[in-house]
C-alpha cells in the first residue's frame, strides 16, 4: 500500500503516529500490549528475542527492544502509549524511557520537566 506523503514528515525529529506508522508497528505494539499479563512479562524476561519472534517483530524492532533503544522503537512504528508497557518488565519508568529518547540522564530530564512546570 502506498501511503500519502505529509508535510510533518519533513520536520526533523518529529515522529507522528499515523496510519503508516500504525501499520509498520502493529506487531511491536501488540507485543507491548501483551505485558498487561504478568505471565507474559515473565515469559519475555526469560527469552526476549524469542518473545519478539513470537509476536512477529522484524529484526529492526527486535534489536531496538533488546538494546532498549526507545527512540528507535518509535521510529520503527512503536506508539509510546504501548511502549510504556514495555518498561514494566524491564523495571523502568516512563521517565527513564523518555530521558533515553532525548539522550539525557534521567535526573536531568526530571529537572527539565520540573522547570517546565514553573512557567
Amino acid at each position: 500500500m502506498a501511503w500519502p506523503k505529509h508535510d510533518y514528515e519533513k520536520l526533523e525529529g518529529t515522529y507522528v503516529f499515523d496510519g503508516k506508522q500504525s501499520s509498520r508497528g502493529y506487531a511491536l505494539n501488540k507485543m507491548c500490549m501483551s505485558f498487561n499479563s504478568g505471565e507474559n512479562r515473565e515469559e519475555f524476561k526469560h527469552d526476549e528475542a524469542a518473545y519478539c519472534r513470537k509476536y512477529g517483530l522484524n529484526d529492526e524492532q527486535t534489536e531496538a527492544v533488546i538494546s532498549r533503544d526507545w527512540l528507535r522503537m518509535v521510529k520503527a512504528g512503536g506508539n509510546f502509549y504501548y511502549l510504556a508497557k514495555l518498561a514494566i518488565p524491564l523495571g523502568l519508568t516512563v521517565q527513564d524511557a523518555s530521558a533515553q529518547m532525548r539522550g539525557m540522564p534521567v535526573e536531568e530530564y526530571r529537572e527539565m520537566l520540573l522547570r517546565a512546570g514553573d512557567d
